[in-house]
């Protein structure tokens, strides 16, 4: 069953998006996260993916006690990403409730911390894949790594992790539609389920993801809350 997820980022504790990953282009589209994730909820999310960007750009997690609010007020599950680079991160947001934690920077620059991390929670990790012309980027989508996606996503096949969140930056709140070969390519070099992110604008774009093999989900930011896709009719379509 194809997921269509709801993201909620988080920036100075409201509910923002940004334009490829900039922290100097955002727009804030709620006060309340914790209502956000509600609403998503209500129209029939099978999981929210709740983003701290100011973690994402620091280092460490800051909006750790809403995202505490919203595993509370929700009942689906809550994947969470950003800033996630220590142990005692992880621990402390699994303690919290979330069922699973995206990671991107360690996974790229410390493989001992990161297999601490997958040996501690197994099935329980994403691998975060930030991509942008096929390359790994880190830091917040800030810095250019020298390892491609697909090497990436070859050195992890073996580890106990849930799969991918496989992100086109160029594409990331652009509503220019995704980057279907460069998913498809992704996709195809591993076994583990990918999840696609960035770039969707309609729902023709979320039929395609879900005709690509080994894509299990997509996440929708901008697209839900410029009302260019109704997660209801997504949903209702990709039954």
């Amino acid at each position: 069953m194809f997921e269509v997820i709801p993201a909620v980022d988080i920036k100075g504790g409201k509910c923002v998006r940004l334009y490829q990953g900039r922290a100097d282009m955002e727009k804030v589209y709620f006060e309340n996260p914790v209502e956000v994730a509600k609403r998503w909820e209500e129209e029939g999310a099978p999981r929210i993916h709740v983003v701290d960007l100011d973690g994402a750009f620091e280092g460490v997690p800051k909006n750790i006690r809403i995202v505490e609010e919203i595993v509370k007020n929700v009942s689906v599950p809550v994947q969470f990403g950003g800033g996630v680079r220590t142990l005692k991160a992880l621990e402390e947001l699994f303690k919290i409730g979330v069922d699973r934690v995206v990671v991107g920077t360690v996974a790229v620059e410390e493989p001992q911390l990161f297999d601490q991390m997958v040996k501690a929670f197994p099935g329980k990790i994403v691998v975060g894949i930030d991509a942008k012309d096929g390359m790994v980027t880190t830091k917040g989508w800030v810095e250019v790594s020298g390892v491609s996606a697909v090497e990436l996503a070859r050195k992890m096949e073996e580890k106990p992790i849930w799969g991918f969140v496989y992100t086109d930056i160029s594409k990331d709140g652009t509503l220019t539609n995704p980057n279907f070969s460069e998913v498809e390519k992704f996709a195809s070099s591993t076994c583990k389920p990918v999840i696609a992110s960035g770039g969707v604008a309609k729902l023709e774009d979320l039929i395609k993801l879900s005709e690509i093999r080994g894509v299990s989900g997509a996440i929708v930011g901008k697209a839900l809350y410029e009302g260019k896709v109704s997660l209801k009719e997504a949903l209702e379509a990709l039954k």
